[in-house]
């Protein structure tokens, strides 16, 4: 197997509750991403994101990347993983510092987030991401990137993003014992924010859930900004468990059931359609009517939605969802969700399939996959952004040298 340059290949893993999804791309130009394997595992030893048998979550992971690396035919050597779970908090903070040469430079942009990030974090907690929301300058109006203004007085309004040291430092050690290294930790709905919203979206204001199998993320961008996360505790699996408890099934018979013939709204089912399903001890099957499941998913799911509606009322969210709201994740694909979401949300709702432009796009345009291909965006994102930086010093550098010569040419 290669060994690919990892300059070129960018990896992603997200390790959820149901499943492991691995990624690798290779890099095209600055822009752009070809992904060249993909790896799916079932998912064992997690619960609601959380790691709870490192055996098992590494066996999972292993799997997931052999399979990877089979179709890309390369080795995984390092990958951006994607964290989630009802540990994840969130807090918004406000940070001021002074502009030291009158004009704003990257340093100042860094001491500004660095105040911001002087909170109270609570033992047993670490920060993940400090998100600026917007800059002000000497009390004046918003804006989005202050480098180059003058002023002196540099303000900062930030989201800050909290987890558990345990559970991240036990999802660090499952992927590294894997034999791969961990590039970054991202917060899985900013990942699937990346791979699913547009940039008109971002700025007009969107909410974006992301239902996975062990928990349900939500996100609010506006003015291309965070504005408020949170991790709700209702997710695929409990959908799961409902049917198999409602209809004395197994649980993989349930979830069988649950994708192709379950549904949230009356319209999308056929009352007098016939589901065979397994009985719980697994030797006999029984029969049930299609609208049997609608009675036992639809409660769930204005459960979940309505937990979503009652975080938009609580912290009065409505002004920034100007768009709507984007639905992603493998629990979006239950039948009628995005119309059930329209009419308890009360806004438009849609499903968020990732924007993938180049290989495999019949795999990968599935919701299922946005938190994954996200996580590859912001791998990309950041290694543009490091390249421009490294190059903005370089430059200031040489600047610099060329007007110590002009000195000693004068002297």
């Amino acid at each position: 197997m290669a060994r690919v340059s990892s300059d070129r290949i960018l990896t992603s893993v997200d390790v959820g509750t149901t499943k492991i999804c691995v990624l690798v791309a290779q890099q095209l130009d600055g822009n752009h991403v070809e992904v060249i394997g993909v790896g799916k595992a079932p998912s064992h030893g997690l619960s609601k994101g959380v790691v709870v048998d490192i055996s098992k979550t590494v066996h999972s992971i292993s799997s997931a990347i052999k399979e990877a690396e089979l179709m890309a035919g390369v080795r995984i050597e390092s990958a951006s993983i994607g964290v989630s779970g009802a540990h994840i908090a969130s807090v918004n903070s406000h940070g001021v510092v002074p502009i030291k040469r009158g004009e704003v430079c990257q340093q100042d942009v860094a001491n500004a987030l660095a105040a911001a990030r002087a909170i109270v974090v609570h033992e047993g907690q670490q920060i993940l991401h400090v998100l600026p929301q917007y800059f002000t300058i000497d009390g004046r109006e918003r804006v989005h990137d202050p480098i180059g203004m003058c002023g002196v007085r540099l303000e900062v309004q930030a989201h800050i993003i909290l987890g558990a040291i345990a559970s991240v430092q036990n999802l660090v050690k499952c992927c590294e014992a894997t034999g791969i290294t961990v590039n970054d930790i991202v917060l899985e709905q900013l990942a699937s924010a990346e791979a699913v919203l547009s940039p008109d979206e971002r700025t007009l204001g969107v909410g974006v859930l992301d239902i996975g199998g062990g928990t349900a993320d939500l996100a609010i961008y506006q003015n291309n900004a965070i504005r408020y996360t949170k991790v709700l505790p209702v997710a695929g699996n409990h959908f799961t468990s409902d049917v198999a408890i409602g209809l004395r099934t197994t649980l993989a018979d349930a979830e069988r059931s649950k994708k192709e013939h379950g549904a949230v709204t009356r319209h999308m089912i056929e009352d007098d359609e016939l589901v065979e399903v397994a009985c719980v001890e697994g030797t006999q099957t029984q029969i049930v009517y299609q609208r049997d499941l609608l009675k036992i998913l639809q409660p769930r799911a204005q459960e979940l939605l309505g937990m979503v509606q009652e975080e938009i009322t609580t912290h009065q969210l409505h002004h920034f969802i100007s768009v709507g709201m984007v639905l992603t994740g493998g629990g979006s694909l239950l039948a009628g969700m995005d119309q059930l979401a329209t009419e308890m949300l009360g806004m438009p709702t849609r499903i968020g399939h990732p924007h993938v432009e180049f290989c495999l796009p019949a795999l990968l345009q599935n919701p299922m996959y946005a938190t994954g291909y996200g996580l590859i965006l912001h791998s990309l994102n950041k290694r543009k952004n490091q390249r421009m930086s490294s190059m903005s010093g370089s430059l200031a550098n040489r600047v610099l040298s060329r007007m110590k010569l002009w000195v000693l040419d004068f002297f």
